[in-house]
């Protein structure tokens, strides 16, 4: 029994050990995804505003370029981890705008709207916003420089 707790310390001091690879993990991940989006959104934006006048989205050609822009700098700062809750808060609410506008008129019950991917979106915009981006990332470096509180 003592092998066991003894395995289980070790594991869990490991798992500590390496917390802060969880988020930047997420981090990298979920920006690059946003970046890509972003900019290939940008690169058809055409195409992407016209989907904008069809889901009746006012200021069309703005709107799109503002939404697509978010994804791609979001996407950016969300990967090297900087002003990571602020760019959390501006894509969270890009998908609350997508949610509200576009998605939610096909949404009869609850179980398809936990379904939606944009309802994951925003609860991974929101662990972000709350738990900060971790360790590794330029925000908590520049909170260190800054004599800022910091999460350690």
């Amino acid at each position: 029994m003592e092998t066991v707790i003894a395995l289980c310390r070790r594991l869990l001091n490991f798992a500590a050990s390496i917390e802060w690879l969880g988020p930047l993990l997420l981090r990298l991940g979920f920006g690059y995804f946003w970046l890509e989006t972003g900019g290939a959104k940008l690169m058809n934006l055409d195409a992407f505003a016209a989907r904008f006048v069809d889901w009746g989205i006012p200021f069309a050609p703005l709107s799109a370029a503002l939404s697509a822009g978010t994804e791609l700098v979001g996407g950016v700062l969300l990967m090297i981890g900087l002003f990571t809750r602020l760019a959390s808060a501006a894509l969270g609410f890009n998908m609350i705008v997508a949610i509200a506008l576009v998605v939610i008129g096909d949404v009869n019950t609850l179980d398809e709207f936990v379904e939606l991917d944009e309802v994951l979106y925003v609860l991974v915009f929101v662990w972000l916003l709350l738990a900060g981006p971790g360790k590794a990332s330029v925000d908590h470096w520049l909170a260190g420089r800054l004599g800022l509180p910091r999460r350690d």
